[in-house]
């Protein structure tokens, strides 16, 4: 039976052409028979009715504070302010997620550049600097040593920053997407790689362990996230976890548009 009224579907995005949304957005409008509304993050919640789903895709403060307000309307959005606000905090997240069993990078935090410096200064090995709070354009940085930490610091921005010891590798990050149920992955050369000359043939492509499935499954279910991003680092005692990612892009994944369509659809007439 069909709903006395379309669903509408409202976009919290400062870009609603990103493949995945201009994809999920045709899908639902063509087959699902919805109303796509856009809210760019700063233009203050809309009057009337909110729509039956929103979905959350940018970290800015204005946006989780717009979804917030939404939330507060009774409106329900993917991923839910929370939950985004939640995977900004570097700190938080590895605490939170080492806190409830999943394999997270080892995370130390410094409220400044300068601390940075002074705590690292007898570590031996490669460290991966990275702002404290994820954003785009923070800082993602291998430093091989505290000389290089040192240089680093000397000419940083404030911070805070978290550090995690580097593992050795082969250069090639395992990203892995969950869109509600689904999971996608792809291989992709890391930031973090070694010089070129250095670098291994990327790994053949394969199905995606069960074992990587559970894991990504208990990311969701720890953090409370519909659509989101891990990314892993295979070592051999199994899938280390070095970042997660609310409502990442999920480019060039065949079924994902559809996947993110179904969820929005599941979720608009849950509510």
């Amino acid at each position: 039976m069909r709903p006395p009224h379309p669903l509408r579907v409202g976009l919290i995005t400062p870009d609603p052409r990103h493949p995945l949304l201009a994809a999920a957005a045709a899908l639902l409008t063509a087959s699902g028979g919805a109303v796509v509304e856009v809210l760019a993050p700063d233009a203050g919640e809309p009057p009337g009715e909110p729509a039956d789903v929103y979905l959350l895709k940018s970290r800015v403060p204005e946006a989780i504070r717009l979804a917030r307000g939404l939330e507060a309307a009774g409106a329900r959005v993917l991923n839910s302010a929370a939950a985004t606000a939640r995977c900004q905090d570097r700190t938080a997240m590895a605490a939170d997620a080492r806190r409830a069993g999943l394999p997270f990078a080892a995370t130390r935090t410094y409220p400044s550049a300068a601390e940075l410096a002074r705590g690292e200064a007898a570590v031996a090995g490669p460290v991966v600097v990275k702002s404290r709070r994820s954003h785009k354009g923070d800082v993602v940085v291998r430093l091989e040593n505290p000389s290089a930490v040192r240089d680093f610091a000397a000419d940083a921005p404030p911070g805070p920053y978290i550090v995690q010891d580097f593992v050795p590798n082969a250069g090639w990050d395992h990203k892995l997407w969950a869109v509600g149920p689904h999971v996608f992955a792809a291989v992709r050369r890391s930031e973090l790689a070694a010089p070129p000359q250095a670098q291994a043939s990327p790994p053949a492509r394969t199905a995606v362990p069960d074992t990587w499935r559970d894991l990504v499954a208990r990311v969701g279910e720890v953090f409370a996230l519909d659509v989101y991003g891990v990314d892993v680092i295979p070592t051999p005692t199994g899938p280390l976890i070095v970042d997660i990612n609310a409502f990442p892009g999920v480019r060039d994944q065949p079924g994902a548009p559809e996947a993110l369509a179904e969820l929005t659809l599941r979720s608009a007439r849950r509510r």
